[in-house]
């Protein structure tokens, strides 16, 4: 049968569009991970955000400076423009924030606020901020065999000479009795002097009970300190990488008792023993944790010593620098 040329034509269409592949919609360019850092007087604001994106849909975590990453309740496109916020979709906390991409770098702006009476803000102002995508550490292992250089003893029971603080407006309320070193919170974050790349360091500390401090390595990446003996093991919970990853037991002492702990940080890849027991085996850190000094990731950073929450007691802390 000889076909007319409109069914012809029609028949064409109707193959094309089965047999053709699916094309699928493109990504957005604002799926990944973003380290971004407030601008102008900001700069001591540090931020990290996830955005993921599955059918089509896009989703995500955000650290808004403190605690630990917690889920977007939105994250949208609107105009070129990114907007998300953390929490719920029908319970948002926190400010809206909104960005654009600037060529590779992601630049954008929240309200903060100032003050707060009676849970109501008192004042807000607007902070801008600029960052990038989060960048790629070169392959690590941290249970590899490293060479290690001189030990560097930060604290030994003497004094606190190769420490400083994080910040200068506010009271140290650290000192170093019969060779210990303890705080009377609330008190100042200690910072060291000196930076460090890949290290292991070693730390010997006792806590009180239901007490909270924390170890960060780099400024960076904190490894929790908290009373917590005989719970399950957590995400926020004594030896985690806050907010990052869970230890694989409970390796706590009672509160009062000291104890030992020993990581060892290459590249993004951190081995962590407590009380001889290995808790994360070469975990990567996933990101900056809460209370961040910056998120210069590929750079060396300090160690930093949480004070500002509950009384911690420290007899020593070594960091031997891994030379190759």
């Amino acid at each position: 049968m000889r076909l007319r040329p409109a069914l012809l034509v029609f028949g064409v269409v109707l193959a094309a569009s089965v047999f053709a592949p699916a094309v699928r919609a493109q990504q957005s360019p604002f799926v990944g991970a973003w380290n971004f850092t407030g601008t102008g007087p900001d700069t001591a604001l540090v931020y990290w955000l996830e955005v993921k994106e599955e059918n089509e849909q896009l989703t995500g975590r955000f650290l808004n400076r403190t605690g630990n990453p917690i889920p977007l309740g939105v994250v949208k496109v609107e105009n070129g423009e990114l907007i998300f916020q953390a929490g719920r979709a029908d319970r948002l906390t926190g400010p809206e924030f909104r960005a654009r991409l600037e060529g590779d770098r992601l630049v954008g702006r929240h309200m903060l606020r100032t003050g707060s009476r009676g849970g109501a803000p008192v004042a807000e102002r607007e902070v801008n901020w600029a960052g990038a995508r989060r960048p790629a550490f070169p392959a690590s292992d941290a249970n590899a065999a490293h060479k290690y250089g001189a030990p560097v003893v930060l604290l030994d029971g003497t004094s606190l000479d190769a420490f400083g603080v994080q910040h200068a407006d506010r009271p140290l309320n650290w000192a170093v009795t019969d060779g210990l070193l303890m705080n009377t919170p609330p008190s100042n974050n200690l910072v060291s002097k000196q930076k460090f790349s890949d290290f292991k360091v070693e730390l010997e500390y006792r806590l009180e009970a239901n007490s909270n401090s924390g170890l960060y390595l780099r400024g960076r990446y904190e490894l929790q300190l908290l009373d917590d003996f005989g719970k399950p093991t957590q995400i926020l919970g004594h030896a985690s990488v806050y907010g990052r990853a869970v230890p694989m037991v409970n390796a706590s002492k009672p509160a009062g008792e000291w104890q030992q702990l020993t990581a060892v940080l290459v590249g993004d890849r951190v081995t962590v023993t407590l009380n001889g027991q290995k808790l994360h085996d070469n975990v990567a850190v996933g990101g900056i944790t809460g209370g961040a000094l910056d998120n210069a990731e590929l750079t060396p950073g300090p160690i930093m010593i949480q004070g500002d929450h509950s009384q911690v007691a420290i007899r020593r802390l070594t960091v031997t620098p891994i030379v190759r």
